[in-house]
């Protein structure tokens, strides 16, 4: 491994610590980066627009000081960046370049991260398999025969394959957790409210919310010191400052009381992914957690998703042209005539079914202090599929009813993070740590303290044997 390599293996944290020491400029450790992606992405496809030499002039010129200088990241296809092409996996957009930030990625940059590109999404963010007609598909570091998972599917195997130390993602039924999992890094859901959006939020829209994926549960900390906290001019913003996460001690397990669930209640889970869990549980114990096999009562958690997510859709595509809807894949057009048919009692039906549903969450969290679950239900499957029909002998219905292990959590509002997991048949798994609402640092206290006595984050892909053809991005 070069010296270079050896820059790009170090945490973030480690990568800020020489920057503020002058052993590194930034500068170097851009370059490093980015021979990197260009020696192995040929093959993976996750950075999908770059901007290197604009990169490289930032790095030799930036005077910001902030927690992230000097980190090189690459923002997620789905969010706007000033300048640099935003396609949201679209070939309606293929072409589209931005004349504003997203507010996180504006937060990114004041916070002295400097940004090389774009990373692979599936079209809209639809789905957890990161594939588009634009880009094509994104590959699995750890097997390139398998998907990555999605929607943050670019982002999280650039972070695996270690071309960028941080990267910024976005979660509405699993979409930080899933690809995370798939990718053993970490993928973390934060409260809604913490990370405001120029669009706002509300009762609706509060399913979805940016996050930050990283190698470790530290450096997850220190992106999402950087983009959460209050903007006066959103509404449902939590007023905590994102300075509160910045660095996060690791909770003392001895007498956390901790409920493990296999599957949620009921939900098909592959035997290896149910191994993990009961793995990571018995460290735990063995640390000196109360854990208790038990799980909240999920009841409806399954329709009220689809319902939300269906209105958000057909609030996105209901409105397009004929011409434009024939540009969209079938599963986005499924879930916006879904959307079409909601009547206002379903909708009022939903949001209340929510309330109550959160109201029992938090009921259960008065006897326990974390949930202990599988992040996905399945190992990561073909690249060729574009999503799972079966898991253990169970039809799914729907290309998203394979994540409810994701998307349930999703809609009691509660934080969730998933954390790597251990290895089946070579491939990583993910189990997913759930925390009371608004208990995000406390999240990332346990989170810490599990990734310390577990170690498998640390366990990165062989690219050796990767040939890179070149770039055909721009």
């Amino acid at each position: 491994m070069s010296a270079s390599d050896d820059l790009c293996f170090m945490s973030a944290v480690a990568q800020r610590r020489l920057l503020d020491a002058g052993e590194v400029s930034a500068l170097e450790l851009l370059d490093a980066h980015i021979d990197r992606i260009e020696r192995y992405d040929g093959m993976l496809n996750a950075v999908v627009t770059r901007c290197f030499d604009e990169a490289r002039e930032t790095a030799a010129t930036n005077a910001v000081r902030g927690p992230l200088a000097g980190l090189p990241i690459a923002h997620k296809d789905l969010v706007s960046t000033r300048g640099l092409r935003t396609t949201y996996g679209s070939v309606l957009h293929a072409d589209n370049i931005p004349t504003a930030d997203a507010l996180i990625v504006a937060r990114i940059k004041a916070a002295g991260a400097i940004t090389l590109g774009k990373t692979n999404t599936p079209e809209f963010g639809a789905g957890s398999q990161t594939f588009n007609r634009v880009f094509g598909a994104t590959r699995n570091p750890y097997d390139v025969s398998r998907t990555c998972g999605g929607s943050s599917g670019g982002a999280a195997v650039a972070l695996a394959a270690r071309f960028l130390p941080i990267a910024d993602g976005s979660d509405t039924g699993g979409s930080l957790r899933n690809p995370a999992a798939f990718c053993n890094v970490v993928g973390f859901r934060p409260s809604p409210g913490r990370v405001p959006s120029k669009s706002g939020g509300s009762g609706l829209s509060d399913l979805s919310t940016s996050g930050p994926m990283a190698r470790s549960v530290d450096d997850a900390a220190l992106l999402f010191s950087a983009i959460a906290g209050p903007r006066d001019s959103v509404a449902g913003v939590l007023t905590e400052p994102g300075e509160t996460f910045r660095r996060v001690q690791a909770t003392e397990l001895a007498g956390v009381r901790v409920a493990v669930t296999e599957d949620f209640g009921g939900l098909p889970v592959q035997a290896e992914i149910r191994d993990a869990v009961r793995g990571v549980a018995a460290k735990m114990e063995a640390a000196g957690a109360r854990v208790v096999e038990d799980c909240p009562d999920l009841a409806d958690a399954s329709r009220i998703f689809h319902m939300l997510r269906a209105a958000r859709f057909r609030s996105r595509f209901g409105d397009l042209g004929e011409e434009e809807k024939a540009q969209l894949k079938d599963t986005i057009i499924w879930n916006t005539e879904a959307g079409e048919a909601l009547t206002p009692r379903d909708e009022d039906w939903a949001i209340h079914a929510r309330a109550a549903l959160v109201a029992r969450v938090a009921s259960f969290f008065r006897q326990v202090d974390i949930l202990l679950g599988p992040t996905t239900q399945v190992l990561p499957f073909d690249v060729d599929i574009d999503w799972v029909r079966e898991i253990e002998g169970r039809q799914m219905r729907t290309y998203i009813e394979w994540m409810q292990s994701c998307s349930w959590i999703t809609v009691t509002c509660c934080p969730a993070l998933s954390l790597p997991g251990g290895f089946a048949s070579g491939l990583p798994v993910g189990v997913q740590l759930i925390a009371p609402m608004r208990r995000d640092r406390f999240l990332l206290s346990v989170a810490k303290a599990v990734e310390s006595i577990t170690g498998y984050g640390g366990i990165a892909p062989d690219l050796s044997q990767l040939q890179s053809p070149g770039s055909k991005h721009d």
